[in-house]
């Protein structure tokens, strides 16, 4: 149906200054353009639904632009799976996913907030005075919701190696056979250099880098917005001490009630994925 695709349109191509189509804003294109003689914004809403065609709603995304996306995205999902390199993980082998949350600010509102009550929300002050910022490093064990975090006043190699130190003096990961630790690209943690430098203290560790711009296939990261919803939003506090203490209670609270992420993305779905992006790399994508 010819209103239908005019919403499968973005409205620049079609010359309209809008930046995505409302329905009234799709009933008028298509009058205009002599589609239709006469339409309701209620018509076309129906017309949309029954495919489920909503031009008013718009995502973000990354495309995958790492040449070797395919094979570390791969490998990292084996892990995931307790696999490695074609082969099941012994059971003295563990699996951290690590990161940086960085700038998480203590925000000092002006007026006091005021909690709920009835027929009215919980209020918070908007202006405020900005009380410093810390970086929360944190590492997950991803098959045993084991977590393990720190506030550091910034981020860098050292900050890092002191979570990791965190992570390796504690038992089974001390004793383990392998500790497959997921790291993004980050310069705390970049390269064969921060394989080198790791491994020289904690010869069992193996560093995985995930593709450039893929942190989404990194578990912490779920954690982390886990931690801005529940522990962080709003952003109400009295000073930084606050803060740390509000991350690493939460830490501690939410390691209780965890358990470890359903995780569904597979192998295949990255076939999938590549091949819908690429059709010339499906036979790629089936190999790496």
């Amino acid at each position: 149906m010819e209103v239908k695709a005019l919403a499968c349109e973005l409205p620049a191509k079609l010359g309209v200054p809008l930046s995505r189509f409302s329905t009234a804003d799709i009933a008028r294109e298509a009058q205009r353009s002599g589609i239709v003689a006469t339409i309701s914004g209620k018509t076309v809403w129906r017309w949309l639904n029954e495919d489920a065609i909503r031009p008013w709603h718009h995502r973000s995304w990354i495309f995958p632009r790492d040449p070797e996306f395919a094979a570390k995205a791969g490998r990292i999902l084996d892990l995931y799976a307790r696999e490695w390199e074609g082969k099941p993980l012994e059971k003295e082998a563990f699996v951290i996913s690590a990161d940086e949350k960085t700038s998480i600010q203590a925000r000092l509102r002006k007026h006091p907030s005021s909690p709920p009550r009835a027929g009215r929300v919980r209020r918070v002050e908007h202006e405020y005075d900005r009380g410093g910022a810390w970086a929360y490093m944190a590492a997950l064990d991803v098959h045993r919701a084991k977590l393990f975090g720190r506030c550091e006043e910034t981020t860098g190699i050292d900050p890092f190696h002191r979570l990791v130190e965190q992570v390796m003096t504690e038992s089974p990961y001390h004793d383990a056979s392998r500790v497959f630790s997921i790291v993004d690209n980050g310069s705390s943690h970049r390269g064969e250099a921060a394989i080198l430098r790791l491994q020289a203290v904690h010869p069992n560790i193996v560093l995985v880098h995930s593709p450039v711009h893929a942190s989404w296939l990194n578990q912490v990261e779920i954690y982390f917005s886990i931690v801005q919803r529940k522990a962080l939003t709003p952003n109400d506090f009295s000073g930084l001490a606050e803060v740390a203490g509000r991350l690493l209670h939460f830490q501690e609270y939410y390691e209780s009630i965890a358990k470890p992420f359903e995780w569904k993305f597979t192998r295949a779905d990255r076939g999938n994925l590549m091949a819908r992006l690429d059709p010339d790399c499906s036979s790629l994508c089936a190999i790496a």
